[in-house]
């Protein structure tokens, strides 16, 4: 009997040593194959741009959510606008690809003869896309209800969100940038980026040395203020040249020089009062279409029994995930937090809006004990989130019904289409990671972030959180260079 399995035994390891289980040779070639991505990553992150600062390097299988590699993956770590991730994908789960923001033209009056006997209030429900031209829109269809004079007050209605415009972790200094403007739920953009609550100021040399600059506001509007500090100067002459707005007010400052071969200077300024904007805006519209006004601008509450006259609805969410996530909107993601906060709790905060973000993290397995939200934009250096939980956010959305209009809404590298490539437009041409990266960028002062997909699907999902350098050049090559090395991974995989 112990001839017997003894003879069994020397059979089975021959057999074994002549045919050995494909899987086991299979596994030694990915382990192979992950620790050469491994030794490639490493160099990389061994570049003394990041001596002294934290890389946080999270990489796995798309189709499976095992984790390839990591560095300080469990790591909390400031993302930047990578927190606009989360931001979009609970306005997805939240409001829904179709959902639109709206806008209302009501009266507390009576028409009678073509003349309107009360007040007319433009009541913002949170649209950011708002441009002079929906306001003539509006003034147009006014008129076209038979409205050509208004015996009345025109009142803006700035109510649907709270008082809060400012995120809580704003520097102050920004607050005058277009991507530190203030959250109103009544508000305009100057152009079809949708940078709500921001003006364009162009400059433009004057025709000779010594002539004062020329500048133009885009759109016009009374309530901005401009004083022109600016002169021309020679071509050969170093020139500076600062567009900022004066603290508590909608006064624009243009000092310093303009050089007389420059064709212009162009800066997009935060407004100091959204609402005040929007209403001369509209203001403008009124007059522009014939439409008799003699009444005051004021900002109030509409009344509970105004009828409603004319409203607006904007683009769907699927649609604005473009120029939000495309061109990096901090304050689309803002007004999106807010506006989850209004739909599912009735109150248009931050604290209620980011309650909502946070149990959506939770439903899509994410430890939120272990995760800091400040806002929606990631502008907070006080956000903290480990990159194997954003690695991992990225592999679980991948079954999600709007999980589509999410990863069209993702920049995508070395792609020179503004609306497709966005904020990667310009990054990682001619390389392998060209048109297949396709990733959320992020940026503070010390602070760089890249995450999302390598060939979705089958590919890679990844994460890179750069937090406490000093130098900021090229520190995104460092970036460009791991995706790169992920891609080329990828496709070696498939060969």
């Amino acid at each position: 009997m112990k001839q017997t399995l003894k003879s069994c035994l020397i059979i089975t390891l021959l057999f074994l040593l002549i045919f050995p289980p494909l899987t086991s040779h299979q596994d030694a070639s990915a382990d192979k194959t992950n620790s050469t991505l491994s030794t490639e990553l490493n160099e990389i992150l061994s570049n003394q741009l990041l001596d002294g600062a934290i890389a946080g390097i999270s990489v796995r299988a798309a189709s499976t959510g095992e984790l390839i590699y990591e560095n300080y993956g469990e790591t909390r770590l400031t993302p930047a606008s990578n927190m606009k991730l989360f931001t979009a994908g609970a306005a997805l789960e939240t409001l829904g690809p179709d959902y639109r923001f709206s806008t209302e033209l009501l009266t507390d009056g009576k028409l009678k003869n073509n003349n309107l006997k009360g007040n007319i209030y433009l009541k913002g429900k949170g649209d950011p896309t708002l441009l002079k031209e929906d306001f003539d829109e509006l003034a147009h269809s006014l008129k076209e209800k038979g409205v050509h004079k208004i015996q009345g007050n025109l009142i803006g209605d700035n109510s649907w969100y709270d008082e809060e415009a400012l995120s809580q972790d704003m520097v102050w200094s920004d607050e005058d940038n277009y991507y530190g403007a203030k959250v109103s739920a009544l508000t305009a953009s100057p152009n079809e980026d949708y940078d709500a609550g921001t003006i364009i100021v162009e400059v433009y040399p004057g025709k000779q040395p010594g002539d004062q600059a020329n500048v133009q506001l885009s759109p016009s509007s009374d309530v901005l203020k401009v004083e022109n500090r600016a002169i021309t100067v020679k071509a050969d002459k170093e020139a500076e040249l600062t567009i900022s707005r004066e603290h508590g007010s909608n006064t624009i400052l243009v000092e310093g020089e303009i050089s007389e071969d420059v064709s212009r200077k162009r800066e997009w300024i935060a407004v100091w009062d959204p609402p005040q904007y929007a209403l001369s805006l509209m203001h403008q519209s009124l007059k522009e279409a014939g439409i008799k006004f003699k009444g005051d601008i004021q900002q109030s509450k509409t009344p509970e029994d105004a009828t409603l006259l004319i409203e607006k609805k904007s683009m769907s969410l699927s649609e604005l995930l473009i120029p939000f996530m495309k061109l990096s909107n901090n304050g689309h993601a803002e007004i999106l937090v807010k506006e989850m906060g209004k739909v599912k709790k009735d109150e248009g905060s931050w604290e209620a809006g980011l309650e909502v973000v946070t149990d959506f993290l939770q439903k899509q397995g994410l430890h939120t004990d272990d995760i800091r939200l400040r806002d929606g934009s990631g502008i907070s250096h006080v956000t903290l989130v480990k990159p194997n939980q954003l690695s991992e956010f990225l592999f679980n959305i991948q079954n999600e019904s709007w999980f589509d209009p999410f990863y069209r809404s993702l920049p995508i590298a070395g792609d020179s289409d503004r609306s497709e490539g966005g904020t990667l437009r310009y990054r990682m041409r001619d390389t392998a990671a060209e048109q297949i990266v396709h990733a959320k960028t992020g940026s503070l002062t010390g602070v760089s972030s890249l995450s999302g997909y390598v060939e979705q699907g089958n590919g890679l999902v990844f994460s890179i959180l750069l937090n406490q350098f000093v130098e900021e050049d090229d520190i995104k090559d460092i970036e460009d260079e791991i995706a790169i090395v992920l891609a080329e991974y990828s496709t070696e995989g498939k060969e």
